[in-house]
């Protein structure tokens, strides 16, 4: 194990931006994000993303790598952030991860391997032609039925990983059987804010209400213009898809805006199960940014 690193992570609404901002300005150190959707440029009003002036305040990573246009994996992720990490840490700084998507933080926390199965090159481009052709959601179907539990702890967007996952399978092993244990890569702490579950919805609630008087249908519209399609793999995202559904006259702008709501109380849900399976994670209760800030700094030395 090499290294310390802090995760500040949880559901969307929560609050970790601010706390994010506020733990990197004590320890003097960089913010690298765990966030699917920040990687794409374009996106910023769906997307929640840091503003310039927050950018400004601390440096952040790995916000604005990808155009609308390409895909990004998991395994694209963790090849891009491990770097940073370990730059970081080389330079004397506790780097801090902050984001919701759980996939990515683990990428970075732990060294999942694949077992010894060699691969299989007329699998892999079979399901690279239907990826093509359908989308990875229906290579990440294949999967759920063949080896449902290796899909759920794979990214349906993690091409790469659930293509290799059917190559195992095709070979005659399940990947969910071959022993992978969980092993840190670094020493961590991991942090997370524990709303009542009313209040966090009611949080998600005014975000999407701000997200829309911030222009979201206008962003979404401009994509569009650009040539971004609803098969790019960021306008799968929540608040883009149902966003889209409107513009293209299937549902009212009432209807896409319940639906985000709905979606993205979901999504929530969906990452706090996850995040409560992340060994050692402190869940906090809810204050003002700065004191929970100083209370996880002091909760490193512990």
């Amino acid at each position: 194990m090499s290294g310390k690193i802090l995760i500040i992570c949880g559901p969307t609404a929560s609050g970790k931006t601010e706390i994010a901002l506020n733990v990197a300005e004590i320890l003097g150190t960089e913010i690298i994000s765990a966030d699917s959707m920040n990687v794409y440029k374009d996106l910023n009003v769906g997307t929640a993303k840091p503003d310039e002036r927050e950018r400004q305040r601390i440096k952040h990573h790995l916000i604005d790598v990808a155009t609308p246009f390409d895909t990004f994996s998991v395994g694209d992720y963790r090849e891009r952030a491990k770097p940073i990490v370990d730059s970081i840490i080389n330079s004397g700084k506790i780097p801090v991860i902050c984001g919701g998507t759980g996939f990515y933080i683990n990428s970075i926390l732990y060294d999942l391997s694949y077992g010894n199965v060699k691969g299989d090159l007329a699998v892999r481009e079979k399901y690279f032609a239907m990826a093509e052709s359908c989308g990875a959601d229906a290579v990440y179907a294949v999967l759920k039925e063949k080896d449902p539990l290796s899909a759920e702890k794979l990214h349906p967007n993690d091409l790469k990983r659930v293509i290799r996952a059917l190559e195992i399978y095709e070979n005659g092993v399940k990947k969910s059987d071959i022993a992978d244990a969980l092993t840190p890569v670094y020493d961590y702490s991991a942090f997370s804010i524990d709303y009542d579950r009313d209040v966090l919805y009611q949080r998600i609630e005014k975000r999407v209400d701000q997200m829309i008087e911030n222009g979201l249908v206008k962003e979404v519209k401009e994509l569009l213009d650009k040539g971004v399609s609803i098969k790019n793999q960021c306008m799968q995202g929540i608040g883009y898809k149902e966003i889209y559904s409107y513009l293209a006259g299937e549902i009212s702008l009432n209807d896409a805006i319940a639906l985000i709501k709905l979606n993205t109380k979901h999504y929530a849900k969906r990452q706090i199960t996850f995040f409560k399976k992340l060994p050692n994670l402190v869940w906090l209760k809810p204050d003002d940014a700065r004191i929970l800030a100083e209370r996880i700094v002091d909760g490193l030395w512990i």
